[in-house]
């Protein structure tokens, strides 16, 4: 059985990221652990400094359960060079080539509406962006 995985992302505005990628990706605010009710709960058990918060992160998930889980916490550093790892996003739906880039196109442009911006494109293949924060991210086809 292969691991599961969960990705993390570090930013200066958790609130922002949280509402970019729920966009993004059609996730949704994950519950606190049971039996707590309310993060602020689960975050009291963390022998964590008085100026951090619940509103210093953020976590998401699949609603369908297929992707991984998505944090986002606050850190104090900006970023500072260009991910390592990114994010792919896939468009779904079948067709021709030209079909399948003017999916591409039309999610990239939502994205942007979103906060988003495009960095690069690579004409009929995919679009490289950046999320509010500057983290890079690529909109391309799902599998056929």
């Amino acid at each position: 059985m292969a691991a599961r995985i969960d990705l993390t992302l570090d930013c200066a505005d958790a609130k922002l990221l949280a509402e970019f990628w729920k966009t993004a990706l059609g996730y949704i605010d994950e519950p606190p652990p049971a039996p707590f009710t309310t993060r602020e709960e689960w975050l009291a058990q963390f022998d964590l400094p008085e100026d951090d918060s619940a509103d210093d992160g953020a976590w998401l998930y699949d609603p369908d359960g297929v992707g991984p889980r998505l944090s986002i916490l606050k850190v104090p550093e900006p970023k500072t060079a260009k991910n390592r790892l990114h994010i792919d996003v896939r468009v779904p739906g079948h067709g021709g080539p030209e079909e399948r880039w003017a999916r591409i196109r039309a999610e990239s442009e939502r994205l942007v509406k979103a906060g988003g911006s495009v960095l690069e494109e690579f004409d009929g293949h995919h679009v490289v962006m950046a999320d509010p924060e500057g983290n890079e991210f690529c909109v391309a086809a799902g599998s056929a």
